[in-house]
């Protein structure tokens, strides 16, 4: 008998600090991927809908160690409804890809939309994931070539995508200290520590990796700003306030 299918859906309770710089945008925690996992034979699918970004990338690892373990010969990748996908997303492939042939299996991308396939084909990395003689013979996903013009300006386009993602990467532990010492001192959940950060930091015009920074430096003596301290006050009663009433 056939093993059942069955879904994980890990929960983010980030969002990058991009987001934060928008006003409508800033106060959207990103949804984590579904994530469907079935067994085929000797292989798993595993079909991936949704964003695949720095937030989703330990999710995204999780997932696919779990997928190769319950395979014999390797995994299949279906990420024809992934909206976005950036580096870290890659980077977590490559390393389950290096593991999988450790273990003398294949991680195979079967199919992929617009935005998986630009990332495979602007990296060079489209070959890495193709299926072997191995592989069992069921149609692979082939990418459509793209025109000189339209590679040079996805090219350009990757390149700032890996710029903000190293930036996010350095400042994410800062904003993640911070939220901590948000909910330690008021009692906050996690998701309304991230909107006292991204409230106040709209407020008082303050990028928020610097506000995140500040917070942290009160731990150690240092004192908040006398502007800085009036809008997290202020937001602690905005949330607290939402929350009593919900």
């Amino acid at each position: 008998m056939p093993e059942p299918a069955y879904e994980m859906s890990p929960r983010v309770e980030g969002a990058s600090e991009d987001a934060a710089a928008g006003n409508n945008a800033a106060r959207h925690v990103p949804c984590a991927p579904k994530i469907d996992i079935r067994p085929d034979g000797d292989r798993v699918t595993m079909a991936v809908c949704g964003e695949l970004d720095l937030d989703a990338a330990q999710d995204l690892e999780q997932s696919l160690r779990q997928a190769l373990i319950r395979s014999v010969q390797g995994v299949d990748l279906d990420l024809s409804h992934v909206a976005f996908c950036d580096c870290s997303a890659l980077n977590v492939m490559l390393g389950l890809r290096a593991r999988a042939l450790r273990e003398g299996k294949t991680l195979v991308v079967r199919d992929a939309g617009p935005a998986v396939e630009r990332l495979l084909t602007l990296t060079g990395t489209v070959s890495l994931f193709a299926p072997t003689d191995a592989d069992d013979a069921g149609e692979a996903w082939n990418p459509t070539d793209l025109d000189e013009s339209e590679d040079e300006s996805m090219l350009q386009d990757l390149r700032i995508e890996v710029v903000q993602l190293r930036r996010a990467m350095q400042t994410r532990p800062t904003i993640d200290l911070a939220r901590g010492i948000l909910m330690a001192s008021f009692g906050l959940r996690p998701e309304d520590a991230w909107e006292v950060l991204v409230t106040a930091s709209q407020n008082s015009n303050t990028k928020l990796h610097h506000l995140a920074r500040d917070l942290v430096a009160t731990v150690g003596g240092e004192a908040l700003s006398e502007p800085l301290q009036k809008q997290v006050s202020a937001a602690v009663a905005k949330v607290s306030a939402g929350a009593s009433v919900s």
